[in-house]
């Protein structure tokens, strides 16, 4: 690859030195031949800057060819034009000098050749190599005085005007013509182009047609235009355009009205001024839409880049969540086997006190197991932004009594005593997200007990009337381990506990307090942690809340109808299957498996099932279009709830299994009570189906 780009650039090098080398040739014979004005010099001459140009953008070794090869050109053309030889030899040696100085002060100026992408740029280019032209320019004058008899300060000014101007034209133009760079932006069809140039060279025509009555200010509005249709190098082309009909044009009008050499000179440095004129007021406004086209061409590719990212981001985002879903959903299932068993085991009567023991701690590892994955889970619901808050009449003591009843008993387990104090009116209802508030209520519980080795944690709650909404402030205050200052700061982060020895010793990922502080936020809360001046932490949350009137709730009588329900569960998996009918047997119901969602269907279509508890993943026909075709049985049978029973946990995967048709979701591992709760809830309410 790299001897490939290498060959891609020596051929492009040499193209450039061929074209260079034709290019210097063409200048030179027109300039030389048909623009000479009565004094014997040429009107104008863009050689030297043409020849510094190319030197600058060829390699060095290249650089020398072309210098050798414009020698050769300069002195035969010279010859023919009729210039005495101590005259070619002047010119030849004074021209090539200074294209080789003015190519050396550039490449060292701009550490290589140099790009002209705007104005400025442009304009030091030329003030570098001015000085260099000028001081030849002198030399030149006074070396040629005595060949040419010509009072010395008209020379002078000759020399000056003619190699300065010319030197200001020809190497811009030079510059630009011969970078690839400088086009990109400017593309445009060869019709295009060629109307451009023929509008030019027909305004430069009637400008400078009829000796003696130019119009110079005809050729601007033409060059405008074209530098804005065609950019940088349409305005060099431009300028050679005008250059090369208005100087022999300018030195017939010299010839036919037999001026003075002193009209003549006056004549030839005004065109020489309009065409440096003209290149700089046309290469300003090329230059200025040129930059204005890098810009489009940077957003245009930064947009690309941005939606690249965006994919990619997009793209991480969905493999994350499927390395979420994946993993949710196979430790879950084993789960499910570990703590199902474990509870029914615990549910006996005829354990010894050490098993009974060893089955308490199996269910607590699992039971952290569980929170861990629910942790990770609830944290990428949080930072997705896919977690809205129910807002319902509640009461902010009874969601924290309901907390502090979760965490008693691991209190009790480690010999803690657990006090609730409340302040002001605790007894009225207000709009929460009760199940949020518990969350994050749990996770401040769990943390106090779990970091607590001895003696007590108080959950305190103050109601504060105000102006419309209630501030509700709870404290969770323990006599724990408390948290060193230098890592205060950290605890609400994610991944983030006090330091490695709290992982090791307590366990954890460390997302519960960045999933409290989440939900917190969410519900426009705040939520801190001061240290207590004797020993422990307090995690304080504030919410502000609107009072409201309790809403009516169904009373469901003890053991309802789900002691009379016949149920069919549906699983692949033969341990689930048998837990799930445990629990279900425990409370009276007549369980009725099947292991696939083909079985399912056949089963179902005999009717006479209360409820249907569905797996999503199992083979053959799964637990999603095993819903579909029991939705499209006839009949009653079609209506009977289906409530999906599956490790799928994750928000979109809840929702595939609403669409499907299922009208509920228990998430494995399987907790009884609120297995029994949901069967309760669509017994009695079978039409929501």
């Amino acid at each position: 690859m790299a001897g490939l780009k290498r060959f891609e650039g020596d051929a492009r090098q040499t193209r450039l030195l061929l074209a260079l080398i034709v290019a210097y040739a063409v200048t030179i014979a027109y300039c030389d031949l048909l623009t000479r004005g009565p004094s014997g010099m040429a009107t104008l001459w863009p050689c030297n800057g043409l020849l510094a140009g190319g030197m600058v953008l060829l390699t060095p070794r290249r650089g020398l060819i072309l210098l050798a090869a414009t020698t050769v050109a300069h002195v035969l053309l010279d010859r023919l034009g009729g210039t005495a030889p101590a005259m070619t030899a002047l010119f030849t040696v004074l021209d090539t000098i200074e294209a080789a100085l003015i190519a050396v002060v550039l490449r060292k100026a701009f550490g290589g050749p140099p790009r002209l992408k705007n104005l400025a740029q442009a304009l030091r280019v030329v003030g570098l190599a001015l000085p260099i032209t000028a001081v030849l320019a002198v030399i030149g004058a006074f070396a040629s005085a005595p060949m040419l008899h010509v009072s010395l300060p008209v020379l002078l000014k000759n020399w000056l005007f003619i190699n300065a101007l010319g030197m200001t034209a020809g190497l811009p133009v030079a510059l630009i013509l011969f970078d690839p760079r400088i086009q990109r932006g400017f593309e445009r069809p060869v019709w295009e182009k060629i109307a451009c140039y023929v509008m030019v060279a027909v305004a430069a025509l009637i400008a400078f047609g009829r000796p003696g009555h130019t119009l110079p200010f005809l050729v601007f509005p033409a060059g405008v235009l074209v530098a804005f249709r065609l950019g940088p190098k349409g305005a060099a082309w431009t300028t050679v355009i005008v250059a090369a009909i208005a100087a022999p044009l300018s030195v017939l009008g010299i010839v036919a009205e037999a001026a003075t050499r002193a009209q003549a000179s006056e004549r030839m440095h005004a065109l020489q001024f309009l065409v440096s004129a003209l290149l700089f007021t046309c290469l300003a406004a090329a230059l200025a839409l040129a930059d204005q086209q890098r810009l489009k061409l940077l957003l245009v590719r930064r947009q690309a880049l941005a939606r690249k990212a965006q994919a990619r981001a997009q793209a991480a985002s969905q493999a994350k969540t499927e390395f979420l879903a994946t993993m949710s959903h196979e430790i879950r299932t084993p789960l499910n086997s570990v703590l199902g068993f474990t509870r029914l085991l615990a549910d006996r009567d005829d354990l010894a006190p050490d098993a009974r023991r060893h089955v308490g701690l199996i269910d607590g590892a699992g039971g952290a197991l569980l929170t861990l994955v629910n942790d990770v889970l609830d944290f990428s619901r949080v930072e997705a932004g896919r977690v809205e808050l129910q807002v319902e009449p509640a009461r902010a003591e009874a969601v924290l009594r309901d907390a502090v009843a979760i965490v008693a008993q691991d209190a009790r387990a480690k010999g803690l005593a657990v006090e609730i104090q409340v302040e002001g009116d605790t007894a009225g209802h207000h709009g929460l997200d009760a199940d949020r508030l518990r969350q994050v209520l749990l996770n401040l519980l769990n943390n106090a007990v779990k970091f607590t080795p001895a003696g007590r944690v108080t959950a305190r709650l103050a109601v504060t009337p105000g102006e419309g909404a209630d501030r509700l402030r709870v404290e969770i205050v323990d006599t724990g381990i408390g948290v060193p200052p230098q890592l205060r700061d950290r605890l609400f982060q994610r991944f983030s506990q006090g330091d490695s020895s709290v992982t090791r010793a307590f366990g954890g990922a460390g997302l519960g307090l960045a999933i409290s502080k989440a939900l917190v936020e969410l519900m426009d809360g705040r939520i801190g942690m001061t240290a207590n001046q004797d020993q422990g932490s307090t995690f304080w949350i504030e919410l502000m809340a609107q009072p409201c009137e309790a809403a009516p709730r169904a009373v469901v009588a003890a053991g309802g109808r789900i002691a009379a329900a016949r149920i069919l569960l549906v699983d692949d998996h033969p341990m689930n299957r048998e837990i799930g009918g445990a629990f279900l047997g425990l409370a009276g119901c007549e369980v009725v498996t099947a292991q696939n969602g083909q079985e399912a269907v056949d089963m179902a279509r005999g009717g006479g099932f209360d409820v249907v508890l569905m797996d999503i993943h199992m083979p053959g026909m799964d637990g999603l279009t095993a819903t579909r075709a029991i939705r499209a049985l006839p009949g009653a049978a079609s209506a009977v709830p289906i409530i999906a029973m599956s490790a799928d946990a994750l928000p979109q995967q809840i929702a595939q299994c609403r669409e499907a048709g299922m009208v509920d979701h228990v998430a494995k591992p399987i907790q009884k009570d609120l297995l029994y709760a949901k069967v309760e809830a669509w017994l009695r309410e079978p039409a929501a189906a």
